[in-house]
């Protein structure tokens, strides 16, 4: 059985569903935010900007987010991180 562990322990995360990796395309093709953003966001997926920035916000802590996009997950995490550091008057998200 420890063959069968290793292979789970090395498997490939989920397939990203249709709706999440669209999400993920759109946040790369608009990074910055803005009404005409937020009209775009209505329009195409049906949600308010808070209700998607929160459905991003969980997606990039999905390991399949990270492999699907990496360099869009990372640099997503970096922004929330500053964001965070910023408002809680930390440095590199420590006190």
């Amino acid at each position: 059985m420890p063959e069968a562990a290793g292979a789970l322990r090395h498997s490939s995360p989920p397939p990203l569903h249709d709706e999440d990796r669209a999400l993920l395309e759109f946040e790369a093709e608009h990074p910055r935010h803005g009404r005409a953003k937020e009209d775009a966001i209505r329009a195409q997926f049906g949600y308010s900007a808070a209700r998607y920035y929160q459905i991003l916000g969980t997606l990039i802590e999905s390991p399949s987010a990270l492999v699907a996009y990496p360099m869009l997950v990372h640099r997503l995490r970096r922004m929330r991180e500053a964001r965070r550091a910023h408002r809680f008057g930390t440095v590199d998200g420590r006190n």
